[in-house]
């Protein structure tokens, strides 16, 4: 348990310090681009615009950093702070590029004025809450600058100068290489970001300050290693784990998400061998030929490479070179294990198994964890798929999530997050099974799905089930509208009223459906249901959420507010043969609403039960008098 216990820490540590990069990695990449665009060995050389170089990476980069780390500690106003103590060792170390004093002073700074605010809350005087607010971060943050640029920033620029010569030295003797041995396994515990932004890129951004480029910011950003572990599955390996490796290899290969390999490697712990042979190849070939990139590649995608490869025709190949010799070296060592090994059928998602047999974690956590997350909230709105960096895996999982519930017709916003930044009004939370017990402890009152493959979990299938209560996806919303309230409804209205014949309209032809919604509402305002305030009313409800709700039926009704402006409950149906784009879907039955007095969940209901039939909705498509449709609806 202490050794899990301190893999946790560890990794909590690592995610901190990468989130401090990887929210700034575009401001890198600018800089990187302007690097090897216009300094004197670049593709343009340009004296006047290589002025930006030194002031971007001495000034803008630290300061983004220190102000997101404090930011990270203690919202704006430790972002504030944290940027006021970092400008302290930029001018205390002029000539070194600050990044390991940002990562100190940034989240100093916001841990200082968060104590202070602690300290003083319900404590001022009212009226003096603005005042103490601004005098307080201005002296505070002035007091870390001074001691910033007096003390922190000399030492920082000395250790920092020492790491260099160290690593100036590993080069020398050859033995960067070597650095492997501790890389690829780190990975394989969700420490990649951590030793790639936390570790190697300060370290990387003040070799290429001075040289145009660093080899280090492709230690672990080179994505032979792991693609080498897909192609052998694809060609060596058996069941599930087989036929998703394809997939895997070109979402890790082109988008730079590694993650996806490392459940692959799990499952065969022999392949930490290939990997690790595979990343001391890649290194050795870019030391051999001189390869390096003049900023981070974030994601290590082939193309981010690419982008951020100074512009000499030799790196370009030194590059290119190592990522091939990685992934050569990686397949065959892969292919050799996965052929001489006996095994049965793989399954990818069984690999989350043996990732906890090899973090000391007991399998009864990961599993609890899945099978008791808590109680789903009634009503869900908010979804956030969560990993360490916010960029990856939770980028893919979001992406494939969100397409589910698209197709599910489910009105729920579906984002994603690095965990140190999970929203406080997230109400599920789906994370990688490792990663669940920090996002539990960053949010513990949300709702936790744990996953173990990013490409296919049917995690996602049976949380869409769950959210739509075991109601068809056409009619999930309807039903949950109706449901409650219909039975116990006391009508005092004419049901032959609701809708009449001359309510009825076939064969229309719309151009968007802001006309669609326009005509039926006006035909509601002719027939005396409403007032003519109410039409409007039914765009604003449409542009709040739209009212599509699949099986091509939509039924655009007024806001909450327009209430007042309904005289008496009734609708209008619209038959679009040809269709009318609802956001992307086809509605070809519009029901215009008018509800008054809680009546209108009787409509909703009615319409619900003849529309959960699609052949219900193709007659009335189909359908050639009024009387006919209106025969369908009235005889179900």
């Amino acid at each position: 348990m202490a050794q899990s216990n301190i893999k946790v820490k560890v990794q909590q540590f690592g995610n901190f310090l990468s989130s401090m990069v990887l929210p700034n990695i575009g401001a890198f990449i600018a800089w990187g681009l302007i690097t090897a665009l216009f300094i004197a060995d670049g593709f343009l050389p340009n004296e006047n615009l290589a002025k930006l170089v030194d002031p971007m990476v001495f000034y803008l980069l630290p300061l983004l950093i220190g102000y997101t780390g404090g930011k990270l500690i203690h919202d704006q106003r430790g972002g504030v702070v944290g940027a006021i103590a970092t400008m302290g060792v930029i001018v205390g170390a002029p000539d070194t590029p600050m990044f390991l004093g940002a990562m100190i002073m940034g989240p100093l700074g916001g841990y200082v004025i968060k104590k202070f605010d602690q300290a003083i809350e319900g404590k001022i005087r009212s009226g003096f809450e603005m005042l103490v607010n601004n005098f307080s971060a201005g002296i505070l943050g002035g007091l870390l600058a001074i001691l910033s640029f007096l003390g922190i920033g000399p030492a920082v620029n000395g250790f920092t100068q020492l790491l260099v010569a160290g690593v100036d030295w590993l080069i020398t003797a050859g033995l960067l290489p070597l650095t492997s041995i501790f890389i690829e396994p780190a990975k394989i515990l969700f420490l990649n970001n951590a030793i790639n932004h936390g570790i190697l890129s300060p370290i990387g951004l003040e070799q290429a300050r001075s040289t145009g480029e660093s080899i280090l910011f492709l230690l672990e950003a080179n994505p032979g290693p792991g693609l080498g572990v897909l192609l052998a599955f694809m060609l060596f390996g058996k069941g599930s784990a087989k036929q998703s490796a394809p997939g895997a290899g070109i979402i890790h290969f082109f988008g730079g998400i590694h993650e996806i390999y490392f459940p692959y490697v799990l499952m065969r712990p022999m392949l930490l061998i290939a990997v690790i042979l595979g990343g001391m190849s890649g290194i050795f070939t870019l030391v051999l030929l001189g390869g390096g990139l003049s900023a981070p590649a974030s994601p290590g995608s082939i193309f981010a490479i690419a982008a951020v490869t100074p512009g000499k025709a030799s790196v370009y190949f030194a590059n290119f070179a190592a990522v091939i010799v990685a992934t050569i070296v990686s397949f065959v060592v892969s292919g050799f294990v996965l052929k001489s090994s006996k095994q049965e059928d793989e399954d990818i998602e069984e690999a989350t198994q043996k990732m906890q047999e090899m973090k000391g974690k007991k399998s009864s956590v990961a599993g609890a964890l899945q099978s008791n997350p808590g109680t789903l909230p009634e009503s869900v709105n908010k979804i956030v798929f969560a990993c360490d960096a916010g960029m990856g895996s939770s980028a893919m999982g979001a992406s494939l999530l969100r397409k589910k519930v698209k197709a599910a017709n489910l009105d729920v916003s579906v984002t994603n997050t690095a965990i140190s930044n999970l929203p406080n009004d997230a109400q599920i939370v789906i994370t990688q099974e490792e990663l669940t017990p920090r996002a539990k402890d960053k949010l513990p009152n949300a709702y936790h799905i744990s996953v173990d493959n990013f490409l296919s979990s049917p995690e996602y299938d049976k949380l869409i089930d769950s959210l739509q209560n075991g109601v068809s996806e056409e009619q999930a919303e309807m039903v949950e509208e109706t449901e409650a309230d219909v039975t116990a409804a006391d009508h005092d209205h004419d049901d032959d009223d609701l809708l009449r014949e001359e309510n009825i309209f076939l064969n229309q032809e719309f151009a968007t459906k802001e006309e669609a919604i326009r005509f039926a509402g006006e035909v509601l305002v002719k027939n005396g249901y409403v007032e003519e305030s109410y039409v409007d009313a039914m765009i604003d409800r449409e542009n709040v959420t739209s009212t599509y709700m699949g099986n091509n039926v939509a039924i655009p009704h007024g806001t909450e507010e327009a209430k007042k402006a309904v005289l008496r409950s009734g609708f209008t149906v619209l038959q679009v043969p040809n269709g009318v784009d609802f956001d992307g879907q086809e509605a070809k039955l519009i029901f215009g609403i008018a509800g008054k007095d809680g009546t209108h969940l009787d409509i909703l209901s009615g319409i619900a039960v003849v529309c959960s039939d699609e052949e219900n909705i193709e007659q009335m498509v189909q359908a050639q008098t009024t009387k006919e449709l209106l025969d369908i609806i009235n005889s179900k």
